[in-house]
């Protein structure tokens, strides 16, 4: 992975959190947790963590309504030369992490 890679990855996940802290409704916390990128840089994956729990699904449907929303704010806010094609998921990654966190913290 090369800074290139790092930066685009930075920017997208910055404006996303942006984008969604804007259009949510805000009766769940939405995280953008970490873009992930294809190398051919044609699609990105923004990672979301959601609280509480019991809205992900909602969130997620939510999130994919407005890709092409996101999209549009990625060209109007971003420099990026090409703007890749956006999915959006549930970060389980990050919800294992917070699991194991609370386990150990008994």
């Amino acid at each position: 992975m090369n800074v290139k890679d790092e930066r685009s990855r930075e920017i997208i996940r910055h404006a996303a959190a942006e984008f969604f802290q804007h259009e949510s409704s805000g009766s769940a916390l939405i995280t953008v947790t970490r873009v992930d990128i294809s190398e051919d840089a044609k699609r990105a994956t923004v990672m979301l963590s959601v609280i509480p729990e019991g809205f992900e699904e909602q969130v997620l449907e939510f999130a994919k309504r407005k890709r092409s929303d996101l999209r549009t704010h990625l060209k109007k806010h971003t420099k990026l030369p090409r703007i890749p094609h956006v999915e959006v998921a549930l970060d389980i990654g990050e919800k294992n992490r917070q699991r194991i966190e609370e386990l150990g913290s008994m």
